[in-house]
């Protein structure tokens, strides 16, 4: 049975995961993390989409972009796999896959939505128990997102620009809602609705993005998965 195209919206945002394989370091060093960053940079300019969030955790990727044209996430994201995949065998002197099968993501709604995104992305790594606070964490977006360090890589959201009138402020507003922390229920719907390839939103937002890809998007509920001590989704 062939598999579903992602759902890939121009002008809708994405939540991305890409995980290891069976869960083990995609990232060895700090050139690791180095060179997979450049060539997020460089295949997001590519195919046309514009990265809002990232954070690269041990063993896994979360990213927020909006694509620019049909399958421009799609192509990003086979882009960089290719090209750091092919980099990381060669520096680790090793072979075969490094990620677990295909990336999953999320449509998300705007506003509300696309704010907790960053959010839960950001948080990653307080999350998972790797520092208390997210500024402490080296890989991720939130030097920029929260005060302003340049990053030609990021494009802000228009959500995020409309938490302000100017840079200051909206770096000052965006450090409030990171303060705030995600509820729980926020962040465990997020992970149902990335590993489902579903729409997270509004009913409205849903039925739209079942009308653009022509299929269900609503999540199905199942159990919670097992933690993993150290480890976060």
């Amino acid at each position: 049975m062939a598999r579903l195209p992602r759902p890939d919206v121009p002008g809708i945002p994405l939540h991305i995961v890409q995980r290891g394989n069976d869960r083990q370091p995609c990232f060895a060093d700090i050139a690791d993390y180095q060179r997979f960053l450049h060539e997020l940079g460089e295949a997001a300019l590519r195919h046309h989409c514009q990265l809002h969030a990232y954070v690269l955790m041990t063993n896994h990727v979360h990213l927020l972009a909006t694509p620019l044209e049909p399958g421009g996430a799609s192509r990003m994201m086979q882009a960089i796999g290719r090209r750091y995949v092919a980099t990381f065998n060669t520096r680790h002197h090793r072979t075969g896959t490094l990620w677990e099968g295909r990336f999953k993501s999320a449509l998300v709604d705007s506003e509300r939505y696309v704010l907790a995104c960053y959010r839960y992305i950001e948080l990653n790594p307080v999350r998972a128990g790797i520092t208390s606070a997210p500024g402490a964490y080296a890989w991720s977006s939130h030097a920029c997102n929260a005060y302003g360090i340049r990053e030609p890589r990021i494009t802000p959201h228009p959500a995020y620009l409309a938490l302000g009138s100017s840079d200051g402020d909206r770096q000052g507003a965006y450090r409030d809602l990171l303060a705030q922390g995600l509820p729980s229920e926020e962040a465990e719907a997020l992970r149902l609705h990335t590993r489902q390839q579903k729409a997270w939103g509004s009913e409205r937002f849903r039925r739209q993005m079942e009308t653009s890809v022509l299929r269900s998007m609503e999540s199905r509920p199942r159990g919670r998965p097992a933690s993993i001590p150290g480890k976060c989704t």
